[in-house]
């Protein structure tokens, strides 16, 4: 493996590096609102690890907190728990070791911190990683969600309580029966120019009136009805996307609904 360094983001310095792909603070409320509330979870337990290539290049990241604070319907108390996962913004940064060196390093500050373990939500497909990785580094399957959410965790007393998902919470849409609803967090910055889109779309082409509704703080992520916690998008009291989408496969799915 090429010689990196992994770095923690601090309030400090994370305009500097930028997250997700996101560089430019001027450009990018995206990443302006990322940084706001990186600033307030931080306090927390929030960290931010980037991998970086001797020259300086960017080449992954990975975020986690204590579990408390989680962005997703799930139980996970005294573990830490990562939110997402990313390496290889570019194809020559692939399957080098780099995911494998971002969970060693949250294992050891769990470890660090005296915490049970470590959890995660897994789905395959976009924005999430898929089980793979999280089972080479002996991550066990401890809990699952509908449609095809999985739960891990590594723990280090085997004998200590699992993570589990807020059941009680998941795919209950009593209360979005009625028209289209956007649940949305800027824990994921790919919600800010998406649905700003979707919500020009459903008025405009699909004579529907949206009910947005950001999440504010961790509390509020998990009561979602959605295992991805920090974005659900409901019609008609069916959920027609677990994540962040773009406007046009929005504009796509309400085609079909209105054949």
């Amino acid at each position: 493996m090429t010689a990196i360094q992994i770095i923690d983001l601090t309030p400090e310095n994370i305009a500097n590096y930028g997250v997700c792909g996101y560089k430019d603070v001027k450009k990018h409320k995206e990443l302006r609102n990322k940084i706001e509330w990186f600033n307030e979870y931080y306090p927390k337990g929030l960290r931010i690890k980037v991998v970086l290539s001797e020259k300086g290049e960017y080449l992954g990241m990975l975020e986690y907190l204590p579990g408390n604070f989680a962005h997703r319907p799930v139980n996970a108390e005294h573990h830490m728990f990562i939110h997402c996962i990313f390496v290889g913004f570019k194809k020559e940064f692939k399957r080098k070791g780099y995911a494998s060196s971002l969970i060693d390093a949250c294992i050891k500050d769990a470890k660090e911190k005296k915490m049970l373990g470590v959890a995660v939500v897994t789905r395959k497909g976009a924005f999430m990683a898929g089980n793979e990785i999280f089972l080479k580094k002996e991550f066990d399957i401890v809990d699952t969600a509908k449609p095809d959410f999985n739960l891990l965790a590594f723990k280090f007393d085997a004998k200590s309580k699992n993570p589990s998902f807020k059941t009680a919470n998941l795919n209950n849409l009593n209360e979005h029966k009625n028209g289209l609803t956007i649940i949305r967090s800027v824990q994921c910055p790919y919600t800010e120019k998406n649905v700003n889109a979707i919500l020009e779309s459903a008025k405009n082409k699909f004579n529907i009136k949206p009910n947005l509704i950001n999440l504010n703080d961790s509390k509020s992520a998990q009561k979602t009805p959605c295992a991805f916690g920090t974005f659900c998008m409901i019609y008609n009291g069916e959920i027609i996307s677990h994540h962040p989408i773009s406007n046009k496969r929005f504009e796509n799915i309400m085609t079909e609904k209105f054949k």
